[in-house]
């Protein structure tokens, strides 16, 4: 056989891929798809929310979650709704979490739809000012009032005669507190102490929602009693050393703010105490970033909250400010209670987070409701406020918790319930594939640039468990080397091309 004849031979040999088949649903570790956002909740809303996603390249889902919590928490302890106009109630509350990776554009959306609350406060600021400089005249006037009762004390005293009382004009008034709608990072005692100065609630919102999670377990002599009674707007005292006690007639806050789905997993592993399924959860998947074709008109946005903000309190017999509630309508209040025998049936004994977060929807269908059925007021900008949950506020509130706080849930908690070593194999995989990595080796993968990308896989033997899973689902085969010097080999291993396809 000639030189030529061999040269044909092997050009025209058919080609064997020693490569398997790539288990490529490691990618997703098994998690369930993103699903749509349902636009009836939000009524004349949804158009802002639509812009405000344009305009930051996002789903609409951070933006609409924002509004939800932002929206509540401006009505906060003024509204309750019923839904047989019994003793049964529910306070006009919400928690909302934007999950996404580090570069899906998570606090841009958020920080629009809340950035109207720091008009609410900047308005509120003159008449602040002018409230405390009277109190600080009257504070004067009490200083100047126990002097003079000081003084007539002292002319009685070594004598029988009775002590004078304490006028009222010499008791120093509280200090007034500033309109305040959001607030971060703080501590039970701070919260308590800024609720007493706006007895309708304020919004948490924390752009790194982890470290909230993470403070429940901060204080532990009433961190969690606190924000359980935080979300259900009960009554909370908190007692101080040397400066007595605060007493809130409602402890209202509604949380927002965004995690990494990376971070949540940790946070989540025995978190079934009912206060981490009362989040309500938005996990869309990312989009590419595009040029936005005009500014967001946020005026509309802020006048709805400014009518919410104006929103009046009711009164009990004895005067004293309290909720007005509004019940469902006959016909809501029907369907209510046909979909709340069927919630309950699926929620089963809410022996993992699903079931508790299911177990908690009867209660979130109702704010939802609520929510919808002002914010259709608030956008309209006249007529009379509404007395009762129509049936199309209701109906859209329960489909947007079948079609979408369901399954969201359900893709948020089925993360969670992976083992960490699958989780982390996917977490490698994902990055191979976003680096275009055709070789990966164990040494590099712990050192810059990639480490800041893998922290879940810098403990020991974490990185060695992911590349075992990826090596036995076809994605990598060992490709050691010694670089032509005695030693240890390099521990490369070549990525499967099929991968990179």
């Amino acid at each position: 056989m000639t030189a030529a004849t061999i040269q044909e031979a092997f050009a025209n040999a058919e080609t064997i891929d020693l490569w398997p088949a790539p288990d490529m649903t490691l990618v997703n570790n098994g998690r369930r798809p993103a699903v749509s956002m349902p636009a009836e909740l939000f009524g004349p809303a949804w158009s802002v929310i639509e812009q405000v996603a344009e305009s930051t390249s996002t789903a609409p889902d951070y933006a609409a979650i924002a509004y939800l919590s932002a929206a509540a928490s401006v009505v906060g302890g003024k509204r309750r709704v019923s839904p047989y106009g019994l003793d049964w109630s529910e306070p006009c509350i919400l928690w909302c979490a934007a999950l996404g990776d580090p570069s899906s554009r998570k606090s841009a959306p958020l920080d629009v739809m809340t950035k109207p609350l720091w008009a609410i406060r900047h308005d509120a600021r003159e008449d602040y000012e002018s409230v405390r400089r009277s109190w600080q005249a009257d504070c004067e006037r009490a200083k100047a009032e126990r002097s003079k009762w000081q003084e007539e004390v002292k002319k009685v005293a070594g004598t029988t005669e009775p002590c004078p009382p304490l006028p009222p004009m010499a008791v120093e008034p509280d200090e007034p507190q500033e309109r305040c709608p959001i607030i971060s990072d703080v501590t039970p005692e701070a919260a308590v102490s800024v609720l007493a100065g706006n007895p309708q609630g304020v919004l948490c919102y924390n752009d790194e929602l982890a470290g909230w999670l993470e403070s429940f377990d901060k204080y532990t002599s009433g961190g969690r009693p606190f924000w359980l009674s935080a979300f259900g707007g009960r009554p909370h005292s908190v007692t101080r050393k040397g400066s007595g006690s605060i007493h809130v007639d409602f402890c209202g806050i509604s949380v927002l703010g965004s995690i990494q789905p990376d971070k949540i997993v940790p946070l989540l592993g025995g978190a079934n105490d009912g206060l981490v399924p009362r989040i309500i959860w938005a996990w869309p998947d990312k989009l590419l970033p595009r040029r936005p074709n005009a500014r967001v008109d946020i005026s509309r946005l802020e006048s709805a909250y400014q009518r919410l903000e104006m929103l009046g309190w009711g009164t009990d017999a004895d005067g004293k400010q309290q909720a007005i509630v509004l019940p469902l309508a006959p016909r809501a209040a029907a369907m209510f209670e046909r979909w709340d025998v069927d919630n309950a049936s699926t929620s089963g004994d809410g022996g993992n987070l699903y079931e508790a977060f299911v177990g908690k929807m009867s209660g979130a269908a109702l704010r939802l409701a609520l929510v919808s059925e002002l914010t259709a007021w608030a956008f309209a900008g006249g007529g009379g406020e509404p007395g009762e949950i129509s049936d199309a506020s209701l109906a859209a509130a329960i489909t947007w918790v079948e079609d979408y706080a369901k399954p969201m849930a359900a893709r948020v908690y089925g993360d969670a319930a992976v083992p960490e070593g699958e989780r982390n194999a996917a977490l490698l995989a994902r990055y191979i594939c976003k680096a275009n990595l055709a070789v990966v080796n164990l040494r590099d993968m712990r050192r810059h640039p990639h480490k800041p990308h893998l922290k879940p896989l810098q403990p020991r033997g974490a990185l060695e468990e992911a590349m075992e899973h990826l090596e036995n689902a076809g994605w990598l085969r060992p490709d050691f080397s010694r670089e032509g010097t005695p030693g240890q080999p390099r521990k490369d291993y070549a990525v499967n091309p099929k991968v990179l396809k």
